[in-house]
Formats: structure tokens, sequence, C-alpha cells
């Protein structure tokens, strides 16, 4: 297994979970904890597949998946959204910018892993 994931949310409490589970599972996690910062770390290092939060200060997750997926060098990296706003039209929303999956949090870790291995697969 194993590959490099990136965890963009400004709940920190909730990267550190995430951050650990994944690293239990092989996975080399780095972390970034708002828009802006999790748009520059996917540019630097490239991800296998991004975990990102919608609402987040200085650029929400919908502005960050349209800029990497509208860019050549980044539109195949693989986006899973994770957020508190579950309505039909926050995952359509989430489509037309190009996420791959849309995850209501809460959430089951289990599920999450399973997603992310189907995607990585």
């Amino acid at each position: 297994m194993g590959g490099k994931i990136l965890v963009v949310d400004d709940d920190k409490d909730l990267v550190e979970t995430i951050t650990f589970r994944l690293e239990a599972a092989g996975y080399e996690v780095s972390s970034a904890y708002d828009g802006q910062e999790g748009l520059e770390k996917a540019m630097d290092i490239k991800p296998d597949l991004i975990l990102l939060d919608v609402m987040m200060p200085k650029m929400d997750g919908y502005q960050v998946c349209r800029m990497l997926k509208f860019d050549e060098n980044y539109k195949n990296i693989p986006i899973i959204m994770l957020t508190v706003r579950g309505q039909e039209q926050d995952k359509n929303t989430g489509v037309d910018v190009g996420a791959n999956d849309y995850i209501t949090k809460p959430f089951d870790s289990k599920d999450l892993l399973t997603r992310i291995q189907r995607i990585l697969a």
C-alpha cells in the first residue's frame, strides 16, 4: 500500500486523527490548515491524493480543487472532499469543480480508508 496523502482542513484535531489512521495504514501524510496553504503544499509535494475540507479560511476547498483541476500539472491528483456540508447541491458543486469523491462529516474512518484505497488502486 502506501502513497503520499495531503490532508487540508482547519480542524487540527481532525487532521491529527486522520493522519494517525492513514500513517497506521502505511501512507505518508502531510497537512495544511487553510486553503491557501493546502494549494501551495499540493503544488510543492504533488501528493498521490488530497483530502480537502470545503469550509476553510483564506480559500475554500472548492476554490482549491478548481485551481488544481484546471492546472495541467495537478489535474490528475484525486481529491476527496471532506465536509459537514452534506446537501445534494454541495455534493454537485464538489463534482463540478473536479472532486473524485465527497464524504460528509462525521464519517467512519474505515469507510474513508476504503475509498482512498479504491481511488489509489
